[in-house]
C-alpha cells in the first residue's frame, strides 16, 4: 500500500512539498475540503501567509477535521506558517506560541547551516523567509534546533514542526523524517 500525504493546498508553498513528497515514493493529495482529509496517512501544512491560512481554513469549514486528524494520531509537518497554524493561537494542536516575522520582514531572510536533532547527516541548510520562531511551549514539546537560542523546530507527540522551508533545497531528510513518523506503527 503506498502512502498517502495530504498537503494543505488553501494557498503557500504547497506544490515544493508535494514534490518532495513525490520524490520520496509516497502519493499526494492536495487538501481543499473536509472530504479531501479521509485516509490520508500524514498531512503536510506548508508555508505561506497565516492569516490568509487561517481564513481558508474557517472558510472551508476544515479546522475541526484537520485537529481530528492529528487527534488521531495522523503524523503532521508544519513548515513556517505550518508552525504558526500548529500552535495554540491558531489550530492548538502543539502547546506553544509562535511569534510571526520573528526574523523581520522579507528583507531580513536568510540561510543557515542547522542542526536539528534526530536528523542525521550533519547540519541542514534552512532556508527562512519571514520566519517565525517558537515563543513560548509547554513541557510535552520538544525542542530540536535553535537559532541564537530562538527555537525554530520541535516536536510533540505526532506532530514536527520548522519554522524554515525544507522543500526549498534539495535536502529531503526533514521530510523524510515526517515519512519516517508516518511508516512507525502507532500505540
Amino acid at each position: 500500500m503506498a502512502l498517502l500525504i495530504g498537503v494543505l493546498a488553501l494557498q503557500g508553498g504547497f506544490q515544493a512539498h508535494e514534490r518532495v513528497i513525490r520524490k520520496l515514493g509516497a502519493d499526494v493529495r492536495e487538501i481543499r475540503t473536509v472530504a479531501d482529509l479521509d485516509g490520508l496517512h500524514g498531512l503536510v501544512i506548508p508555508g505561506g501567509e497565516s492569516t490568509t491560512m487561517t481564513l481558508g481554513i474557517e472558510r472551508e469549514g476544515l479546522r475541526e477535521g484537520l485537529r481530528e486528524l492529528a487527534a488521531g494520531g495522523v503524523p503532521v509537518l508544519g513548515s513556517c506558517a505550518g508552525l504558526i497554524m500548529l500552535d495554540r493561537d491558531h489550530l492548538g494542536l502543539m502547546d506553544m506560541r509562535a511569534q510571526r516575522n520573528a526574523f523581520g520582514r522579507q528583507l531580513q531572510s536568510f540561510e543557515i547551516d542547522l542542526d536539528l536533532t534526530g536528523l542525521a547527516g550533519g547540519p541542514l541548510r534552512a532556508v527562512f523567509i519571514r520566519a517565525p520562531w517558537i515563543a513560548e511551549h509547554g513541557p510535552d514539546v520538544e525542542i530540536l534546533a535553535e537559532v541564537d537560542g530562538h527555537p525554530v523546530a520541535a516536536r510533540q507527540d505526532n506532530m514536527l514542526a520548522v519554522a524554515f522551508h525544507a522543500e526549498l533545497t534539495d535536502d529531503d531528510r526533514v521530510h523524510r523524517m515526517f515519512l519516517d513518523a508516518v511508516l512507525a506503527p502507532r500505540s
